[in-house]
């Protein structure tokens, strides 16, 4: 047994809690963090094999090398006073429909152009679309995430410091709360670029476009044209690292291996947490990065909540989980590769099908320290659902044949790429749920906009707070860095971040 006294206990060190946890140590509280797996990072964390790095998770990042960017992440980094080397790159991928192949520039005009070569009146309507969601990010820009906080102290802070923006913004009110798919069904009428925009909100948010809200997309398509596509140096395990050197460099603790068993609460106050060998560690705060459903499923006692509330919450749909392979291939004959694709196999089935919509990322592209000399790192991953799987007999079997649909997927972009393997991982929901510790492997909450609120930050436990991909929209890195800068600003006074941020 342990009475180590901290002041936060973070469990999970996924971005999400990685970048609560380094705040709060630059506030100066003391934090530990405890995660369950040997390596940090959660969904996001790199892992090694035969001398190839692999990417778990997010494989796309904007705005990581400008030091004004309105990346929640980036502001994060800039806060811990951690650098982040980055490569940027343009085209930022092609998307492979039966119809043909679609190069995605940063830059809008050239954007527009390559749509226009599949149809001339989408690529209007296009157009139109994208400078209806435009005007909201000039907005958002000037409300920075990392001044916001999720409590009522943050009506102050938005009239004292972002009045002018709020007043901009007054506007698009409309726009703020409209789904993706509103904005479409009056800008697009052409069946091809309705398809594009489904599918360019299904990367995003793990939704379509009537379940993605419109804030998300303008934020998307405004950094990746004014900011830029890059990827990190070392991949997104650099991401973690330089989080994890934030959390040291001003105090805060990284325990690896240390699994939390339970929260501890006594008369509706968290009080701290017992880990799987029985030790306890006190703290008057516990921030939970694990899901909805593991925080409140597993770690907490149904007695510690109430019970319309913790039927409500276990309740929230989940996004699928995902199939996944990871590659080590030779390179020879691959010059002019491109890092990341998007291949559609069917038109007329539902892009959220199942193997139907296949994504690829070949990092090494860019950073060729990814794979020995001569070679090349990809990762592959398409929707699965976790129902029906089980380790039995047939797990095996079954693995390389719901595997098919990423080879197919990566023939188009690499024809003989079967011959190239030189390492073969194949990833099940059964792999992300017990590897991540996630219920049924899912990638977060499926919160469909008009259909409900993301829970918030906030738990009817006194002391007791969640941050990561079910509690923000989008299952992106911007997303849960944005979810952990509300948290810890919400546990500190206004005035203190004010003076962390040098605001006069």
């Amino acid at each position: 047994m342990s009475d180590r006294d901290v002041d936060v206990i973070v469990i999970g060190s996924g971005i999400g809690g990685l970048t609560t946890a380094a705040l709060l140590s630059r506030y100066g509280k003391r934090v530990t963090v405890c995660e369950s797996h040997t390596i940090a990072g959660g969904a996001a964390h790199s892992f090694s094999r035969q001398g190839f790095h692999f990417d778990s998770g997010p494989s796309f990042y904007c705005g990581l090398n400008d030091s004004h960017s309105r990346n929640p992440l980036r502001q994060v980094l800039n806060v811990l006073e951690e650098t982040l080397p980055a490569i940027p790159y343009d085209p930022l991928g092609h998307y492979h429909f039966p119809e043909g192949t679609l190069p995605v520039y940063s830059q809008q005009e050239r954007y527009l152009e390559a749509v226009r070569q599949f149809t001339p009146q989408g690529s209007k309507e296009l157009e139109r679309f994208i400078q209806r969601l435009l005007p909201l990010y000039d907005t958002l820009q000037g409300i920075p995430t990392i001044l916001l906080r999720a409590d009522w102290q943050l009506i102050p802070v938005l009239m004292g410091r972002c009045l002018p923006s709020l007043v901009k913004m007054l506007p698009h009110l409309g726009l703020v709360q409209s789904s993706v798919g509103q904005v479409m069904d009056r800008e697009v009428s052409d069946r091809w670029v309705r398809r594009l925009i489904d599918l360019e909100c299904f990367l995003l948010s793990g939704l379509k476009a009537h379940g993605t809200i419109a804030p998300e997309v303008a934020f998307m398509l405004g950094e990746r044209s004014r900011a830029g596509v890059e990827y990190p140096i070392g991949g997104s395990g650099a991401i973690v690292d330089a989080l994890v050197r934030g959390l040291k460099r001003w105090g805060g603790e990284l325990r690896l291996g240390c699994h939390v068993e339970q929260i501890l609460v006594e008369s509706g106050r968290v009080t701290g947490v017992r880990l799987r060998k029985g030790e306890i560690l006190h703290a008057p705060i516990v921030i939970s990065n694990a899901s909805i459903w593991d925080t409140y499923g597993k770690l907490l006692q149904p007695e510690d909540l109430p019970a319309s509330y913790r039927q409500t919450a276990l309740a929230t749909p989940a996004v699928d989980s995902f199939m996944h392979l990871h590659l080590g291939i030779q390179a020879e004959g691959l010059d002019n590769l491109t890092g990341h694709h998007v291949v559609v196999h069917d038109a007329e089935s539902d892009i959220t099908t199942p193997g139907n919509t296949c994504m690829i990322s070949i990092p090494s592209v860019w950073d060729d320290s990814l794979a020995p000399p001569g070679h090349h790192v990809v990762h592959a991953y398409t929707l699965e659902s976790h129902e029906h799987w089980q380790r039995d007999n047939s797990y095996q079997e079954r693995k390389k044949e719901r595997s098919q649909s990423l080879y197919r997927a990566l023939e188009r972009v690499i024809p003989d790429i079967r011959q190239r393997i030189v390492l073969e991982l194949i990833g099940t929901p059964l792999t992300h749920a017990h590897y991540l510790r996630r219920y049924q492997g899912t990638y977060g909450a499926a919160i469909a906009a008009g259909k409900g609120m993301f829970p918030s930050t906030h738990t009817p436990i006194s002391g007791l707070y969640r941050v990561g991909d079910s509690t923000t929209p989008g299952i992106g890195v911007p997303a849960v860095a944005a979810s952990g800068i509300l948290c810890a600003n919400t546990l500190v006074q206004p005035q203190q971040t004010a003076e962390l941020l040098n605001i006069q």
